[in-house]
């Protein structure tokens, strides 16, 4: 499997409560529209504080997503773990775990895609698009590991078809065109899994 999200330092208890508050702000209210004063005043610091803990509001906006990141990776990892064999229902575990993820802390869709949206075209030296590549990357990495895992005849061609459903379907949820978009996208790759049985 592709390599692990990068550890987050352990938190004092004041940045704790800093990357809290701004997670909860910037997923609700979008990155721009939320600055350090309210994120401080959230937490209950100063902006010192939010300054001495994260350096900038650029870095927090990177410790929000890792923060989400990792939350998301246990979430599926607990999803593999029930399907230890490989096999189309491992590969199926991925949206399995979205559905379970996505009613509890999606509602606006994916928070590295909000994000992206708003940083600009991604040449600018903004901190947060390499690690918004850096998610999306390793997510098709691991369809590709767990589609050559369960012998698909072209793992990564079917690890990319994989990851445009699971792709639209977070945003789906996020702007709600229609109900139960993950229930769909894993029937669909249910019907690719299967089209063209392995060797």
């Amino acid at each position: 499997m592709p390599s692990p999200t990068p550890v987050l330092p352990d938190l004092t208890p004041a940045a704790r409560r800093v990357l809290d508050a701004a997670s909860a702000l910037f997923y609700e209210r979008g990155i721009h529209a939320v600055g350090v004063d309210t994120i401080a005043e959230a937490a209950g610091v100063t902006k010192k504080t939010l300054y001495d803990r994260f350096g900038s509001k650029e870095q927090l906006v990177v410790s929000y997503l890792q923060h989400r990141d990792a939350r998301w990776r246990e979430n599926l990892a607990t999803h593999l773990t029930a399907h230890p064999e490989p096999g189309v229902d491992r590969v199926l575990a991925v949206f399995d775990a979205a559905i379970a993820w996505s009613f509890e802390n999606s509602s606006k869709g994916c928070s590295a895609i909000n994000a992206r949206a708003e940083i600009g075209d991604g040449h600018d030296g903004h901190p947060v698009f390499p690690e918004v590549a850096r998610q999306k990357t390793w997510l098709l990495e691991t369809f590709a590991d767990l589609c050559l895992e369960a012998g698909a005849p072209d793992p990564e061609s079917l690890a990319r078809l994989l990851m445009l459903l699971y792709e639209g379907a977070i945003v789906t949820v996020g702007m709600e065109t229609f109900s139960r978009p993950f229930e769909l996208a894993r029937d669909t790759a249910r019907s690719l899994l299967t089209a063209t049985p392995a060797p």
